[in-house]
């Protein structure tokens, strides 16, 4: 396929979107940069559609150019990280290796392939039904997403997802699942001089369960839990009366799900503190994405499109969750890290390689020419 791609014109939309505010909380920022992308497609003949998830977040997108079953499922988020105000103080920028800003990776990069591969598939008018959604709040999770990508998900043969490559420019068929456990210990405040054994210490039960918790950590089986935020107590003199802390928990093998579970229904049914009370809620956000033998199928045909567009395919697996955690769970053949090369993500670092963009975009449209010709 001949492949029409202008790298300026590229950063100068990149440019255009890295200037606009939109963490996933501010509607009217992420709503604008969907703004971009509905008329963008729109006018290249491909159906848009918003999906409205409520007021507390902006519009998602599903882009179609045909009907499903779908060849392929492109994900992206239109949401940062990055607070109003934050392209006030650092807005795009760039020098001859590389272009910065807040969201530049992460992932208004990947958002732009979707668009220029749209593109470019109807110039060429190359074969393929391909749906692309463009969710509003992954970085917040995709609570009120999850159901509607699953349900695309279901009707698609693969899916291919546009966040950013590594900064090696590694791709990742394979991410930790995603959860959090949430405590709330009660116990009974005292003077910690006068009369400490009438308290029952929320705290003292709270420090139990985190070396308890932490014990589960098995880094061979991928396994991690960090108790990353703790709260409790009032003053020194006072026995603390109420503690909270939330634990972030990784998983590589489903089945540790069950061992944290039984974990927790252990310690509450065994308090080292007598008196005390503890409301312990445990759920996973994104389950874990580990390769299936469709995935590696459709990982050879990556590979294969790499040797065409000259890009060297490696893969790696990653702590950190994507949407493609909900389509690999649901035995569709996935691959993520098709954005551009970049690093730096969440941090006033964040970067993207302008001298590998090209070269990248040449890779998923080989991708994309190929997969509606292939078996999975």
């Amino acid at each position: 396929m001949k492949i029409s791609f202008n790298l300026d014109q590229f950063l100068k939309d990149l440019e255009y979107l890295v200037n606009i505010d939109s963490q996933s909380k501010d509607t009217e920022g992420v709503a604008e940069v969907a703004s971009f992308f509905e008329k963008a497609f729109a006018g290249i003949g491909w159906k848009v559609e918003k999906k409205d998830f409520g007021p507390a977040v902006g519009p998602s997108l599903k882009i179609t150019n045909g009907e499903a079953p779908y060849d392929s499922l492109l994900l992206g988020h239109l949401d940062t990280v990055f607070p109003k105000g934050t392209v006030a103080e650092r807005p795009f920028a760039r020098d001859e290796k590389r272009a910065y800003g807040p969201g530049v990776n992460d992932m208004k990069g990947g958002l732009l392939f979707g668009l220029y591969a749209a593109r470019a598939l109807t110039e060429e008018g190359a074969p393929g039904s391909f749906c692309i959604v463009y969710n509003s709040e992954e970085e917040i999770g995709s609570r009120r997403a999850r159901p509607w990508i699953e349900e695309l998900a279901r009707e698609s043969r693969t899916a291919v997802i546009l966040e950013p490559a590594r900064p090696n420019g590694n791709l990742m068929n394979e991410r930790k699942g995603l959860g959090r456990i949430d405590v709330t210990f009660h116990g009974k405040a005292a003077h910690a001089g006068v009369e400490p054994e009438k308290g029952v210490s929320a705290v003292n039960e709270m420090a139990h369960w985190i070396i308890g918790l932490h014990g589960l950590t098995d880094f061979g089986k991928g396994t991690t839990l960090n108790a990353g935020v703790v709260s409790g107590g009032t003053t020194p003199n006072v026995v603390p009366e109420k503690a909270t802390m939330t634990v972030d928990v990784r998983i590589k093998i489903p089945e540790e799900k069950n061992r944290i579970e039984a974990k927790i229904a252990e310690l509450k049914a065994h308090p080292a503190t007598a008196g005390i009370n503890v409301e312990a809620d445990f759920f996973l956000t994104r389950p874990p994405m580990n390769p299936s033998p469709k995935t590696m199928k459709l990982c050879a045909l990556v590979e294969e499109a790499g040797r065409e567009a000259g890009v060297e395919v490696r893969w790696q697996g990653t702590g950190g969750g994507s949407d493609g955690n909900f389509t690999a769970a649901l035995d569709v053949p996935t691959v993520d890290g098709l954005g551009p090369v970049g690093g730096g993500s969440h941090a006033v670092t964040e970067y993207v390689e302008i001298g590998e963009i090209s070269s990248r975009f040449a890779l998923l449209m080989g991708i994309l020419e190929r997969i509606p010709h292939a078996l999975f």
